[in-house]
């Protein structure tokens, strides 16, 4: 009896969730197979940080003797070397073909090759020559008279010189996290530099008080208004933003300013192109990906990866190790997670039941490479930093490998800007439930770890809203300074800042924004292609708002930076004590304690409370610390920090211990017990 006891209870995430208990032996497949797959793959090597080095045996190597160049294509004929060393001579310098569908050739001399030199490696395969980018390539132009892209050799002659060895990724503090885009982080009508991030935007936000930043698009990219999401080179730098040692500058400054640098990784697909990218590089569609239709994502018209080659989890894990060492990226947020898990890519199914992760259509061998990938990560940067964007809300996978689960530090809280935009959509705010308000933000798979958010890049794009637009509309064109006094603004400040605080308060235990939105950034993202004329009018940020205090944009941003000080000077995200105070759904209220504090929410938006009772569930004296109704927010100074409120016994609260107190209309108030 003991003995079948243990066998129930031996992976955690069957204790963490009980309502895992009949798809027990699904997650004892996935969990067998991850053993038996890591063994096969990792062979005499001991882990996967030894494993993983593909970038240092494949692509160019200097040597003392000259260079050595190679490349992994099983089913080419065979190869050529070419470039302006060679005068692109497709003849001259043929690769040899060695074991296991790899190619070498080795070129005498240091200055056989060049910094900057432009090369590509012609592939015959089937008897059709086509000249590629060399699959390792740590840099790639695009030619501005072909428009055609060409690899490039980067090797300066004087290496990066790194200056952050004593940075390390504090667990112990939240994330908040900056999400933001090189390429469209300037005013001008351009695109930005890696450069002009580091001089213009870091100071930003450091001051505002972010702690990290999710660095979008730095994977090369050939179409610029992927937003970085259709990578063609996995190993190189965009060109689009300047040169590999342009972006180490970027991650050093940050480090420096105690910034934290994810990169927004996509392992989920890549792009089709042929010319710029990776598909059919040895004449096949099924080196890296699945052949056929399943190899095609239809909704992003893009390249699918086989997760169960080992070449594959190869060349990906390389992929992982290579941006952390060569880079210093201090961790992932990993896109498109949803995607890779099913094979109908989580399109057209609603996640309303466990069975259906533990379905035909689950994809166990991208389930494998998740956790191998978060494994090789811990493995190389003890302190790093994992998030997944899944938005099924896959089970276990923000919990360890060990615990039966698939290892990532995060899951992204995907649903919470769904629900507010269904919310303000479908509802005015006096109709808002004030327990679905609870129960969404609060309702999360148990010992996950979770950021949120209430809007990321995808709700600014052109097509959708960011939060700010969706409550003010066409008023912010014509009545955002502060003297107008607009009620449609008024209203769209009071609840901007008190969705965000909401949010920020309950749903995670991290927090993140995209660049802008924290001061309501009036426009959409729209990036220049055809059909706007090929304009970068919205593919920027508008920062001379805030520069201008006459307008609103001020208040927001003051709000955004007290808050993210509040947030942090109390770890309010750290705390586990949150207890639910009351909930009043006729008057629109919404009352909790976490972290020691008391916060009181007043949704109505007309009706003021003189004497609210205020259940603390404490006895003692309670001062406001912190509240939206400051005049330097925009609001009107009505709620006093020095009043001391001392604790009663509430006759219209179930006789419940607790304070009375002022609630003006739309504003939110935090108190502490003195």
């Amino acid at each position: 009896m003991k003995d079948n006891y243990k066998k129930k209870n031996d992976i955690k995430i069957l204790d963490i969730d009980p309502y895992l208990k009949p798809f027990e032996t699904d997650i004892r497949f996935r969990v067998n197979r991850y053993k038996e797959i890591k063994k096969a793959l990792l062979g005499d090597y001991s882990n996967f940080e030894s494993f993983a080095n593909g970038n240092l045996f494949y692509g160019f190597h200097l040597c003392d003797e000259g260079w050595y160049y190679r490349e992994w294509a099983p089913a080419a004929e065979a190869l050529y070397l070419i470039g302006d060393f060679n005068f692109w001579n497709p003849e001259s310098h043929p690769l040899k073909k060695m074991t296991n569908g790899n190619w070498e050739i080795f070129l005498k001399g240091k200055q056989a090759l060049t910094h900057m030199s432009n090369v590509k490696v012609r592939i015959v395969a089937k008897g059709v020559s086509k000249d590629r980018i060399p699959l390792y390539i740590k840099r790639a132009i695009q030619d501005p008279v072909t428009n055609d892209f060409f690899g490039q050799i980067w090797q300066p002659e004087s290496p990066f010189v790194w200056q952050d060895s004593e940075f390390h990724v504090d667990h112990s503090k939240p994330l908040f996290i900056y999400e933001t885009h090189v390429g469209m982080a300037q005013e001008k009508e351009d695109i930005g530099t890696f450069n002009e991030f580091t001089q213009n935007i870091l100071p930003k936000i450091k001051a505002e008080g972010y702690n990290t930043i999710q660095l979008m698009a730095i994977m090369q990219h050939p179409y610029y208004a992927s937003f970085g999401y259709q990578v063609s080179n996995f190993f190189a730098v965009s060109s689009w933003f300047g040169t590999p040692d342009d972006l180490k500058l970027l991650i050093n400054t940050a480090h420096s300013m105690g910034i934290t640098v994810l990169l927004d990784l996509v392992h989920s697909h890549a792009i089709k192109n042929i010319a710029e990218g990776i598909n059919e590089f040895d004449g096949t569609d099924y080196q890296f990906f699945h052949t056929g239709s399943k190899g095609c994502h239809p909704a992003w018209d893009t390249k699918l990866f086989n997760y169960g080659k080992p070449e594959v989890l190869h060349f990906l894990l390389s992929n992982i190790k290579f941006w952390l060492q060569e880079y210093h990226f201090d961790g992932y947020r990993f896109d498109g997670v949803s995607s890779m898990l099913y094979h109908h890519q989580g399109l057209g199914v609603e996640f309303t039941d466990y069975s259906k992760y533990f379905s035909i259509e689950t994809d166990v061998e991208a389930i494998t490479y998740l956790q191998f990938a978060n494994e090789l990560v811990k493995e190389i940067r003890f302190d790093a930093i994992t998030i997944a964007e899944d938005m099924s809300g896959m089970p276990g996978i923000a919990l360890p490998v060990s615990y039966g689960g698939i290892g990532f530090d995060y899951r992204l809280s995907m649903g919470i800007p769904d629900l507010w935009v269904k919310i303000l959509k479908e509802r005015s705010d006096e109709n808002w439930s004030m327990m679905q308000l609870w129960y969404e933000l609060t309702s999360r798979r148990p010992e996950e770890k979770c950021i949120a958010y209430v809007e990321s890049h995808d709700q600014a794009l052109v097509g959708d809203k960011t939060l700010m637009f969706r409550l003010a509309g066409p008023a912010m064109y014509h009545h955002m300074m502060k003297t107008d006094n607009n009620l449609i603004i008024n209203r769209a400040v009071e609840l901007h800042k008190m969705i965000k605080f909401l949010t920020m308060s309950l749903a995670g235990e991290g927090y993140l924004n995209f660049m802008g939105n924290e001061f309501g950034h009036p426009e959409w993202i729209d990036f220049p292609r055809k059909g706007n004329d090929w304009s970068f009018h919205y593919a920027r940020r508008q920062w001379s708002l805030i520069d201008n205090k006459d307008l609103t944009y001020d208040y927001l941003l003051n709000f955004d930076k007290e808050m993210l000080a509040f947030f942090k000077f109390h770890n309010v995200l750290g705390a586990n004590d949150l207890l639910n105070l009351w909930i009043d759904e006729e008057l629109n209220l919404l009352a909790f304690r976490k972290g020691g504090l008391i916060f009181l929410f007043n949704f109505n938006p007309t009706k003021s409370f003189e004497e609210y009772e205020l259940p603390t569930m404490e006895s003692g004296n309670y001062t406001v610390i912190f509240n939206s109704d400051e005049q330097i927010f925009g609001g009107y100074d009505r709620i006093s920090p020095n009043y001391i409120y001392h604790t009663n016994t509430l006759p219209n609260k179930e006789n419940k211990i607790g304070i009375t107190i002022y609630s003006p209309s739309r504003t939110l108030l935090v108190l502490k017990k003195s």
